[in-house]
């Protein structure tokens, strides 16, 4: 108690308990969060409503919304669709490609017959791989990697089903259906059933028994949508459906768009640059308009001075429009006056706003704005450490896809390949563990690129020297080789030259370029 508090508890303790009642709630109430980010006093916050929900509040009473307006910015606005194709080219590029790793000593056979079966297995997937295997015959495996990945930018997810029939020039009957999002959907007579989220079905132990998948898309049937249930597996247990989709929340089982963050920030700006691109070329027309003060002037109608031919203009049948175009010389009638604001432009202030917008839209998604707008104006180390940054985000993407993509679709293909005999797999499933050991693969893509090709090599080179790291792995890391073909290669050549009896660099040649170089 202070002072003043001793004063009134000795004239009026009744009145002092209150006060000190009083202050006791305001200090519960001006505890923790509720006096900083959870205010609710403060006028800083008192604008902001705000309200919690699960993932149907949140996400999928507004998905739908979002994957208009993610498709509506891919098709309109160049940095949507710029950032897509970006993260799409360096996590997917040509497309990932399979290296195969079986776990030799799981499955009890010496590692010289485990490479003779994984060149086997890389050749006879190639052979399924470069054929039009996706269901309508127009794509290969490359190329469905390609569309998939690009369908889950644009919409948070894709759905591929697996279908099987033989096609002239392959021996594999596997073909890949892709599904467009909007076609998974709950049918009409089932909008009640609890069990059924935005057309995915939740058996009794609350995980995902399959999909609604309606026979057309929903927009090209009039009428009554008629749909088809897929289960995931099938009686055999195969893999009938995939669904690959981005998920941020617990029990979420639609995905939306990578844009969501930001679909705002770039509607906003895509408006902002066409007006300043409108005003800009408003303003690189030189117009000249003729008064005329003569009573008896000509030219009562002001379509008869236009100088654009009809077929061009916006607004051909309205007369009392003036259409610009470069270079106009515009006659008007007695009294008029042409009234014009001068637009300013280009803007100065035009390049230093967009570049702070467009930054903050590249740490949403991830992209460094050097990498946002491909441009590289800063230092080596700049660079390199915004592509560093970037490549975090593309190897994180690209292990998800090919966890969650290729490396199922792989595994669907190697169980055909071992019923049909064409690749010999000795207790092939017999255990789940034993085929595991037989699925091992890694998926290797497009690679981070160098800044200085020298600095980076000699980097790779001293790591492998050091025991930090592999031929393979640096290999693929410098430019998406393969360590071991290029050991094949280099004989093949060595030998060549050997013959012909030329030589051309050698070690000491490379050790003095090195050093040159540190100088």
């Amino acid at each position: 108690m202070n002072l003043l508090d001793k004063a009134i508890a000795f004239f009026n303790p009744k009145k002092a308990l209150e006060r000190e009642v009083a202050r006791k709630k305001i200090e519960i109430l001006n505890t923790g969060y509720s006096n900083h980010g959870a205010s609710t006093t403060k006028s800083s916050m008192k604008g902001w409503v705000s309200t919690g929900g699960g993932v149907k509040k949140d996400i999928y009473k507004n998905r739908k919304k979002l994957v208009e307006r993610s498709r509506d910015l891919y098709m309109g606005a160049p940095v949507a669709q710029g950032v897509m194709k970006t993260i799409n080219s360096n996590v997917i590029g040509s497309g990932l490609k399979l290296k195969s790793s079986i776990d030799y000593e799981t499955i009890g056979i010496s590692e010289e017959e485990a490479e003779t079966i994984e060149t086997t297995i890389e050749k006879e997937f190639k052979l399924w791989a470069d054929n039009k295997i996706e269901q309508m015959g127009v794509l290969n495996f490359d190329q469905v990697q390609d569309l998939v990945f690009l369908t889950i930018l644009l919409n948070g997810e894709c759905f591929v089903k697996f279908n099987y029939f033989l096609t002239p020039k392959n021996p594999y009957s596997l073909k890949l259906q892709i599904i467009e999002p909007d076609r998974v959907m709950t049918p009409s007579i089932m909008q009640n059933d609890e069990s059924i989220v935005d057309g995915v079905k939740i058996d009794n132990n609350n995980r995902i028994s399959g999909y609604y998948v309606a026979r057309k898309h929903p927009l090209d049937v009039s009428g009554n949508v008629e749909t088809d249930f897929i289960s995931v597996y099938g009686k055999e247990e195969q893999l009938n459906i995939l669904h690959i989709m981005l998920a941020e929340r617990p029990e979420q089982v639609r995905g939306i768009p990578i844009l969501s963050p930001v679909i705002e920030a770039l509607k906003q700006l895509d408006r902002y640059t066409d007006a300043e691109l409108m005003a800009a070329v408003v303003s690189g027309m030189y117009a000249i308009f003729i008064e005329s003060d003569k009573d008896n002037a000509q030219g009562a109608n002001i379509a008869d001075h236009e100088v654009l031919d009809e077929t061009e203009q916006i607004d051909s049948s309205n007369d009392e429009t003036i259409e610009l175009t470069p270079g106009l010389v515009q006659g008007l009638n007695p009294g008029e006056k042409v009234v014009a604001t001068n637009p300013g432009r280009p803007n100065a202030q035009f390049d230093p706003f967009v570049t702070s917008i467009l930054r903050q839209i590249g740490a949403a998604l991830e992209v460094p704005y050097e990498l946002l707008i491909k441009h590289f104006t800063a230092s080596y180390s700049a660079s390199r450490a915004a592509l560093l940054e970037a490549w975090k985000m593309f190897r994180k993407r690209r292990d998800w896809f090919s966890s969650n993509f290729t490396q199922v679709v792989y595994e669907e293909w190697l169980r055909e390949a071992y019923l049909l005999g064409r690749v010999d797999m000795k207790n092939y499933g017999e255990d789940p563990l034993l085929t595991k050991a037989w699925s091992g693969a890694q998926w290797n893509g497009p690679s981070q690129g160098q800044l200085d090709p020298l600095k980076e090599v000699k980097a790779s080179t001293l790591r492998v020297q050091q025991g930090f790291s592999t031929r393979t792995k640096e290999t693929v890391e410098l430019n998406g080789g393969d360590f071991e073909q290029n050991v094949r290669i280099l004989a093949k050549e060595n030998k060549l030259l050997e013959e012909k009896g030329v030589m051309i660099n050698n070690a000491e040649n490379d050790k003095e370029v090195l050093e040159h170089n540190e100088e």
